[in-house]
Parts: structure tokens; sequence; C-alpha cells
């Protein structure tokens, strides 16, 4: 977070930064909490408004997956794998007419997702 920005500006700012992604915000997702490297990590759900998302100064590539497509290995944050694994199961009770939830959790110098 930069200086007078809320979560959410963050979110959008590093959005756009990252991937260069047109996003429409919803709810706080998940909250993960990683003490060995004094941070906590925070997650928003969007819907991505169009394909016109690119590469920022701050990432090497960009793309979209589907859930059988993820390179889990190369996911080089367990904060980003344990909020997608989140997402993919609150997906399918959504299906099911449930509503998505809100998840916190603890990363440790041992996860590994």
């Amino acid at each position: 977070m930069e200086n007078d920005e809320t979560t959410a500006d963050a979110a959008l700012r590093e959005t756009h930064e990252e991937a260069g992604a047109n996003i429409i915000l919803h709810g706080l997702f998940s909250l993960l909490n990683v003490p060995h490297v004094h941070q906590v990590h925070m997650f928003y759900r969007a819907t991505l408004l169009d394909l016109n998302y690119l590469a920022g100064p701050e990432s090497l590539e960009v793309s979209t997956f589907s859930e059988s497509q993820i390179p889990w290995d190369e996911i080089a944050f367990p904060t980003v794998a344990r909020t997608l694994r989140f997402f993919f199961e609150d997906n399918k009770k959504v299906g099911r007419g449930e509503k998505y939830g809100f998840h916190a959790y603890d990363i440790d110098k041992s996860t590994k997702e």
C-alpha cells in the first residue's frame, strides 16, 4: 500500500501495475499472515472487464488459466496458491447457490501449497 491509500485502492493499483488488467473490484476474499517476513497479504475477488491485459514493469508475463491449467509448481508465492485454492473451493459452492466466503490463513516458513 502507498500512503493515503485504502486496501481496495491498493488492489486496483497493483492489479493495473502488475497485469495491466481492467477490473471491477469485489469484496475482500482472503487475508494471509506471513509473520516470518513481517507481511500480511490481502486478496480481493474481481471481474476482468476485457482481455487487454499485459505484463507491467514488475511482471515478466501475464496469462489466464483454467483451474486444470494452473502451473501450481511455478507459483512464486504460497499466499497466491492458497488463495487460488480457496477460490476454486468456494467457486464450487457458489455453483450450488452459496456465496463466496472470507478466508484467513497463516503461512509459515514450511508452508508449500
